[in-house]
C-alpha cells in the first residue's frame, strides 16, 4: 500500500477510535439498550403489545444458561491451563522469536484464527492469552490493537469446523432436514469457495491489522508490565503449604491431582476412539483435566481458578439479557420479518449475498449462532427453495454474516476483555476498521460464489 493509502487508514482508525472512546458505553449498558430497542421494534413493526413482548423477553431470559456455563468453564479452564508451568514455558518459547510489533500483530491474528478454525471456544481464549503474552514480550506493540487483532481471528468461526450452521445441517435429524437434507462438511466449510475465503482471511487479515498499527510513538499504548515484587509474593502465597495436617496433605496431594487428571484423559481417549467429535463440552473436559494433571495438586489448581473467576463476571450477568432479546425475536416474529425484508429483493444469484447482509443485522440483536439460525434459517432456506437458489450457499452466507457482525457485537468480546484487562472502548475503534475489511472479503466471496459458483 502506498503512503497515501496508509495515511487514509491511519486517519480512519484514529477517527473511529476517538468516536468509540467518547460515545461507546460499557457492554452491560449496550445489552440493556439493545433490549429496549428490540422491545420497541417488536411493538412498532410486529404490533405486539407491551405486556406480550415483555413476557417473550422474560420467558427467554434463561435460555442461554447452558451456553453461559460452557463459556464460563472454557474461560476458566483455559486461563488455568495457560498458567500451568509447562504450558507457560511452551508459550514463552513459541513467542521468543517474535521481535517486532508487526510480527507480533501477525502472530496474534494467525494463532487466534487457526485456533478458532479448529474450535471457536479454544480460539477465543487462546488468542487473548497469547496476545497478552506477546505484548509483554515485544516492545512497541500497541496493546489495544494486538488484543483486537487476536479477537479478529475469531471471524474464522464462520468457516471453521465448529461453526453452528455447518455443524447443525450436517447432523442427521436437524430441524431443517426435510427442507434441505443432511449436508456434509465437505460441501460447506471444506468446499472450494469456502476454503478460498478462509485462505483469503488468513492471508489478508494479519496484513491489514499491521497496517492499522499506530505509526507515531506517542500514540502507542504498551501493556503495563507486572510488578515483579507483587508477582513473586503472590506466587509464594499460592504455593505456601498450610499446617501439616491431614487436610493440608489432601489439598496438596499430587496423587489426587495427577490421578484425577489421568482419569479424565483416559476418558477422553475413549471418547474420541468411539467416533465422537470435538465440541465445546469435550474441549472443556480436556482443558479441565489436562490442567489438573499439569498443576499437580487440587490446591494449586483451585488457587489459579480463583484468580480467573473475576474474568467471567461480565458474561454471567450479560448473556441472559441477550437470551431475552432472542426470546423477543423468536416469539414476536421480529427476526423472521427482518429476514423476509431481504428475501423480497433477492434473486437466485443474489440470495446468498442478501442472506449475508440480513444475518449481519440480525446478529446485532441475536448474537448466538445457533439461536440466530433457528430464527433465520427456516426463512432463508424456504426462500432458496422458492427462488431455485442453492440452500448450501444460503446457509453458509447466514453463518458468515453472523461471524462478520461478531467483530463489533460485544457478546463474545467479554471473555477477551476480561483476560486483557481492557474496556470495550479501548479496542472497538480497531474492530470497526477490521469489520470493514472482513466485509469486503466476505461480500466479494459470496457475490462470486452466488453468480459464478
Amino acid at each position: 500500500m502506498n503512503e497515501k493509502g496508509e495515511l487514509t487508514l491511519e486517519r480512519l482508525t484514529t477517527f473511529f477510535t476517538k468516536i468509540m472512546h467518547r460515545y461507546l458505553p460499557e457492554p452491560f449498558t449496550i445489552a440493556i439498550v439493545l433490549t429496549i430497542v428490540t422491545v420497541v421494534l417488536a411493538m412498532g413493526i410486529q404490533g405486539t403489545g407491551f405486556i406480550e413482548t415483555t413476557v417473550y423477553w422474560g420467558n427467554g431470559f434463561w435460555d442461554l444458561l447452558t451456553f453461559t456455563m460452557q463459556m464460563s468453564v472454557i474461560l476458566l479452564t483455559g486461563y488455568v491451563l495457560a498458567k500451568t508451568p509447562i504450558v507457560d514455558r511452551l508459550l514463552n518459547k513459541a513467542i521468543a522469536p517474535i521481535k517486532t510489533p508487526a510480527m507480533a500483530i501477525i502472530m496474534a491474528t494467525l494463532i487466534a484464527g487457526i485456533g478458532t478454525f479448529i474450535n471457536w471456544g479454544f480460539g477465543l481464549v487462546i488468542g487473548a492469552i497469547v496476545a497478552r503474552k506477546i505484548a509483554l514480550h515485544v516492545k512497541g506493540v500497541h496493546y489495544p490493537l494486538i488484543i483486537a487483532a487476536a479477537y479478529s481471528g475469531f471471524v474464522l468461526y464462520g468457516s471453521g469446523i465448529s461453526g453452528s450452521v455447518p455443524i447443525t445441517i450436517s447432523t442427521p435429524g436437524h430441524f431443517l432436514e426435510e427442507q434441505m437434507g443432511v449436508i456434509p462438511l465437505s460441501e460447506t466449510i471444506f468446499s472450494l469457495p469456502m476454503m478460498l475465503t478462509t485462505l483469503a482471511i488468513l492471508i489478508t487479515l494479519p496484513i491489514f491489522n499491521v497496517l492499522i498499527h499506530p505509526k507515531r510513538k506517542e500514540d502507542i499504548i504498551e501493556i503495563a508490565q507486572p510488578d515483579v515484587q507483587v508477582h513473586e509474593q503472590s506466587e509464594i502465597a499460592a504455593t505456601t503449604v498450610e499446617e501439616d495436617t491431614f487436610a493440608s496433605k489432601m489439598n496438596n496431594s499430587k496423587i489426587l491431582g495427577i490421578g484425577i487428571g489421568v482419569l479424565g484423559l483416559i476418558y477422553t481417549v475413549s471418547y474420541f476412539s468411539t467416533g465422537n467429535s470435538l465440541n465445546i463440552n469435550s474441549l472443556n473436559f480436556i482443558m479441565l483435566f489436562l490442567g489438573m494433571l499439569l498443576m499437580g495438586t487440587p490446591a494449586r489448581y483451585f488457587n489459579s481458578l480463583l484468580e480467573g473467576i473475576k474474568s467471567i463476571a461480565g458474561l454471567v450477568i450479560q448473556f441472559p439479557f441477550y437470551a431475552g432479546i432472542i426470546g423477543i425475536l423468536a416469539g414476536t416474529g421480529l427476526g423472521t420479518t427482518i429476514a423476509q425484508w431481504f428475501v423480497t429483493i433477492s434473486t437466485p444469484e443474489s440470495l446468498p449475498f442478501w442472506s449475508l447482509i440480513s444475518a449481519y443485522f440480525v446478529n446485532l440483536l441475536a448474537p448466538s449462532g445457533g439461536g440466530q439460525w433457528a430464527i433465520q434459517g427456516p426463512v432463508m432456506i424456504e426462500a432458496a427453495k422458492e427462488l431455485g437458489a442453492s440452500t448450501i450457499k444460503t446457509a453458509m452466507s447466514v453463518q458468515l454474516g453472523d461471524a462478520w457482525n461478531n467483530m463489533i457485537q460485544p457478546f463474545l468480546l467479554l471473555p477477551v476483555l476480561a483476560i486483557a484487562g481492557l474496556k470495550l472502548k479501548d479496542i472497538m475503534g480497531y474492530l470497526v476498521m477490521i469489520m470493514f475489511w472482513i466485509g469486503i472479503v466476505f461480500c466479494t466471496a459470496i457475490l462470486l460464489w452466488g453468480y459464478l459458483g
